[in-house]
């Protein structure tokens, strides 16, 4: 079994395998707060996954442990983790004998040296899947995207159609609970209902706060 991050034709093999590799998998989720009911959870797909684990560059090479040779110089090595660090582009995570074939960014990496053991870097590392941000579009969806149309995600606005016997204080007790809050309604509507408020009309469709 081999641990290997690729970055392009840039291929670096980890000389010593760590004793566990660690890797996170979660939904996410948003949760509501419905007033008299309390918080529902709403599922909002796979979350991105993590992996870490922790190694060391040894100096020296060790036929019992170290899976490549020559061994790189620990400081070469971790100046090359440091530079997979800082890259914008995603690596290629490769775990072999095994499903771990994935593309990651390096997005921790913390190292330490230890006494009576010279020379030596040891090193924890988070890596993170990377997923392409692209949507495909289907059906009429992808029809619109290629016309240059948006969807209209303006909220439609609540009417109300005025019945013989209406007035705006029994409607905004009806619609909105208070009798008092009329002069909302007739704010919004004074083009339609004229200078009276009192003067409204079976039939007109009256715009609701």
């Amino acid at each position: 079994m081999t641990f290997t991050l690729k970055d392009g034709s840039t291929s670096f093999q980890f000389p010593v395998n760590p004793e566990e590799v660690n890797i996170s998998r979660s939904k996410g989720y948003e949760t509501i707060q419905m007033l008299e009911h309390g918080e529902f959870d709403f599922a909002q797909g796979e979350k991105v996954k993590e992996i870490t684990f922790s190694s060391f560059f040894p100096k020296e090479y060790d036929e019992s442990y170290c899976m490549v040779s020559p061994i790189p110089d620990p400081r070469v090595a971790m100046n090359i983790l440091n530079t997979f660090l800082i890259s914008k582009k995603p690596l290629r995570f490769i775990i072999s004998g095994t499903g771990v074939n994935v593309p990651v960014f390096l997005i921790s990496l913390n190292s330490s040296f230890r006494g009576g053991e010279t020379g030596d870097i040891y090193f924890d590392l988070t890596l993170r899947t990377w997923r392409d941000s692209k949507v495909e579009k289907v059906g009429s969806g992808a029809a619109a995207s290629k016309s240059g149309s948006r969807t209209d995600l303006k909220k439609t606005s609540k009417t109300y159609t005025v019945k013989a016997g209406d007035s705006l204080s029994k409607i905004a007790k009806l619609e909105l609970g208070s009798s008092s809050k009329w002069n909302e309604i007739y704010k919004l509507n004074v083009k339609i209902i004229g200078s009276d408020p009192n003067r409204i009309k079976p039939g007109q469709k009256l715009v609701m706060p």
